[in-house]
């Protein structure tokens, strides 16, 4: 279990779209209890985090801890990649993956409760045409829907399930000429999913086998599901049993090129990005400093709830 000292805590008032003002007081709260010297700042831009991020690097902080949901663990990630400062997270978003991936828990006192009950682990980030990702991207549907998705008022699981339906029948299904692991070949795919842990959040597991530390991404082929077998699909998402789908083909690599027939939406980690019709994704190994719970220690959280 790890010592903290100095950390920052870098909360985002609008992921999740819940934001309580005594989260604030419990971070105070519980740092005092702890003897940690804490600062906390509140983001103000997009970036604003990856610039906080790097100046908690110049100070040589301890711990910089995100508190919000994937977009603003990607931004924290940024400012700390290949530095010796480790990146907590207190899950406060609509979807979390890498934090549900790591074993953090959802609730924000329990997450904060076990802040001295981690471990520091080296995880692999990818690049994806040079912008970082710690947890999925994607191109193609799931990247339309995040666009989309960015603009609604009604985040969450329930929001993100309304549109997904809404706009399942429109959007096409795109070709893909590919190169991974020494061969090339045509992929014609309703989504392809670069993964680095196993899910985009909610425990909807896209790539239920990966390993955040195995130094390999998992890249998910998904092809355009008939409506008769939606349901279905969907139940082995949540069950972690997507790689038996025949809809589906996982194969892991360390580097991939994608060159699609059209100018394609894309997501990194949620967050959408400006349509591109190519892709150089590359894993980059124990890149990333992070914080994940002990699994000895989380039988201790009692001791250390507010």
């Amino acid at each position: 279990m790890v010592k903290l000292k100095t950390a920052l805590f870098m909360v985002n008032k609008f992921s999740g779209g819940d934001y309580r003002p005594d989260v604030e007081g419990l971070i105070i709260e519980q740092c005092k209890k702890l003897n940690i010297e804490s600062t906390i700042e509140f983001t103000q831009s997009p970036g604003h985090a990856t610039e906080l991020a790097k100046s908690a690097v110049k100070q040589k902080l301890d711990f910089v801890f995100a508190v919000g949901g994937d977009g603003t663990v990607n931004e924290v990630a940024q400012g700390l990649l290949g530095s010796q400062v480790a990146m907590g997270i207190l899950p406060k978003g609509s979807g979390n993956g890498l934090a549900r991936h790591l074993g953090i828990p959802m609730s924000f006192k329990e997450s904060l409760a076990i802040i001295p009950l981690h471990r520091e682990q080296m995880i692999d980030t990818l690049a994806v045409n040079g912008k970082l990702s710690v947890n999925v991207s994607g191109i193609g549907f799931d990247g339309h829907v995040a666009g989309l998705f960015a603009n609604k008022a009604n985040r969450g699981l329930i929001g993100y399930a309304k549109l997904v339906l809404k706009e399942f029948l429109s959007f096409q299904s795109f070709e893909a000429e590919v190169a991974m692991n020494g061969n090339s070949f045509q992929s014609t795919s309703f989504i392809i999913a670069l993964a680095n842990s196993s899910q985009f959040g909610n425990n909807a597991r896209v790539a239920p086998k990966a390993s955040v530390c195995d130094a390999l991404m998992d890249v998910c082929f998904i092809k355009k599901v008939p409506m008769w077998h939606a349901a279905g699909f969907a139940g082995k998402m949540f069950t972690g049993n997507l790689g038996h789908s025949r809809f589906v083909e996982i194969i892991k690599t360390k580097k991939i090129t994608i060159d699609l027939n059209r100018s394609m939406a894309y997501h990194i980690d949620g967050e959408a990005m400006a349509a591109a019709d190519k892709f150089i994704v590359e894993l980059k190994p124990a890149s990333l400093k992070v914080l994940i719970p002990s699994q000895a220690g989380l039988s201790l959280k009692e001791k250390y709830l507010i």
